[in-house]
């Protein structure tokens, strides 16, 4: 792909960043100036187009259209012939949208990724537009860009192309956020209505639903260079009563490292986990070191999670309190599965 793909009146180029959300605790209530959409869990993705020359960018800038030929071919069969999308690249799974398939696609082998394209197909949940033929959207207020984006799907009824849900009720955008972080959404984004798009600024409000579970302390990390513990490996036992490892933990107080490291090393026995064990350095983890030291299973931790992806917490976890009073027996896994 050329990076003169878009024509200059638009004016935006490749590198285009997409509009950030900043965290926030509660959706904001005045629906007469907010537009409410669900936080999909997938793949942010600017969609640009011009003729036959289609470009998916992720959020850091880096080509996507290598790992998702079908969405590249279904943008290009479209009868619009210019336009720059914002949206999120998803894959379903048996009826949820599945972040484990969209990983599986980042693999250097184009063969193996024709194979799972045709297996797996991905879509493009569309929530923005920011140009339209010839003329760039962006600072029109959202309520126009949503108009234009929804004429453009309204355009193209078996292109396959989807539009993401919309309210300005509170109600249903409450309902929204109380049903996810497991599954097909991970979030409610709030966005202003009379706002425009601001590329790379944090211009939106995100809220997450946080959960909390009580989970066994099976192994930890020391810190990068220092015999410190730098994070604890949780777990959860699974229906066979194996401990599973299910994420991690790294808020650990600068006061209460040395004091919990000794209580750590006393217990240190493998094998920590007698289910899945952790492996080395990946996306679920943000150790620079994939060695771990396991201990029994006595200790019982809450922690505060914000979505589960194959029966593990997405990101880090944060640690709320210590719980003596907890059996570790008692730490299974329909504390995040019947939430």
């Amino acid at each position: 792909m050329t990076s003169n793909l878009v024509k200059p009146s638009f004016g935006l180029p490749l590198d285009t960043e997409p509009m950030e959300a900043k965290s926030a605790d509660a959706l904001p209530d005045d629906s007469s100036q907010w537009q409410y959409e669900p936080k999909w869990d997938g793949f942010r993705c600017l969609a640009f187009k011009a003729g036959d020359e289609v470009e998916l960018r992720a959020k850091s800038g880096k080509p996507l259209g290598r790992y998702f030929p079908e969405v590249v071919a279904m943008l290009r069969d479209l009868n619009a012939q210019e336009f720059v999308v914002d949206g999120e690249i998803v894959i379903e799974v048996e009826g949820s949208l599945s972040f484990d398939a969209l990983q599986m696609r980042l693999h250097p082998a184009e063969s193996r990724i024709r194979k799972l394209s045709a297996e797996t197909p991905a879509k493009l949940i569309l929530f923005d537009m920011l140009a339209s033929a010839d003329a760039s959207l962006m600072d029109q207020p959202l309520s126009a860009r949503r108009a234009a984006l929804e004429a453009l799907v309204r355009a193209e009824p078996a292109s396959g192309l989807e539009l993401s849900r919309c309210t300005k009720n509170l109600g249903t955008a409450t309902k929204w956020l109380s049903e996810s972080g497991q599954g097909s959404t991970d979030g409610v984004v709030a966005k202003l209505l009379n706002g425009e798009y601001r590329p790379g600024e944090r211009a939106m409000v995100k809220v997450k639903r946080l959960r909390t579970a009580d989970c066994v302390v099976g192994g930890f990390r020391y810190l990068a260079n220092s015999r410190e513990v730098g994070s604890l490996l949780v777990g959860l036992y699974n229906d066979q009563g194996k401990l599973d490892h299910v994420g991690f933990t790294s808020t650990i107080a600068r006061q209460d490292r040395s004091t919990l490291t000794r209580e750590l090393e006393a217990l240190r026995s493998p094998p920590g986990f007698t289910g899945k064990a952790p492996g080395g350095p990946s996306r679920w983890s943000t150790e620079r070191s994939g060695q771990w030291e396991p201990v029994r299973p006595e200790l019982v931790v809450e922690v505060r999670f914000d979505h589960i992806t194959g029966d593990r917490f997405r990101h880090g976890t944060k640690l709320m309190r210590w719980r003596p009073d907890k059996s570790p027996k008692q730490c299974t896994f329909d504390q995040i599965l019947k939430t």
